[in-house]
């Protein structure tokens, strides 16, 4: 297997169990994935990509890290700067006080995987409203799953602290 930006951190693991040690090893949000849940939930969601930007590291510089260590040759860095657009400000629809707020860091502490509580407090609340969810990561995979679903979102870092606010 041919370790990419796209390759899923579950199946990296999978091939080179060498690996996984030095991943976590690398930027401390990475230690959530001893947790058996986090690890078989976000370990098949998330990309080696999504992983760099979580631990705040250089995609290329983390892939060819990884490909380094399993014997791959590096892949070339293209060092040209790209444009982001970041929104201005927070959106409108994040006012106030979120209806509920979820302490994911204490799940995933506990061994349990914040989804399943976010999926059913957004069933419950009604359209306009919005959740907060409070990480000690960037969580890139819930994120993506909740913009799949059609919520709007909103992340933000604050003192250490990662808030990531999921609105109908």
């Amino acid at each position: 297997m041919e370790i990419l930006p796209k390759t899923k951190l579950f199946d990296i693991f999978q091939e080179f169990p060498e690996l996984e040690e030095k991943v976590m090893d690398i930027a401390p949000p990475f230690r959530n994935l001893k947790n058996p849940v986090l690890r078989r939930t976000v370990g098949k969601l998330a990309t080696i990509e999504k992983a760099a930007k979580i631990g705040k590291l250089d995609v290329m510089k983390f892939v060819n890290m990884c490909r380094r260590a399993v014997g791959q040759p590096a892949l070339e860095i293209d060092d040209e700067p790209k444009s982001v657009e970041l929104p201005v400000g927070v959106p409108d629809w994040v006012h106030g006080d979120p209806v509920h707020t979820i302490n994911g860091t204490e799940m995933l502490e506990q061994g349990e995987h914040p989804l399943q509580l976010v999926n059913q407090t957004m069933s419950e609340i009604k359209e306009g409203q919005c959740i907060l969810l409070q990480t000690n990561f960037h969580p890139i995979p819930m994120i993506d799953a909740m913009e799949q679903q059609g919520y709007k979102v909103y992340y933000t870092e604050s003192e250490n602290q990662h808030l990531t606010f999921i609105g109908k």
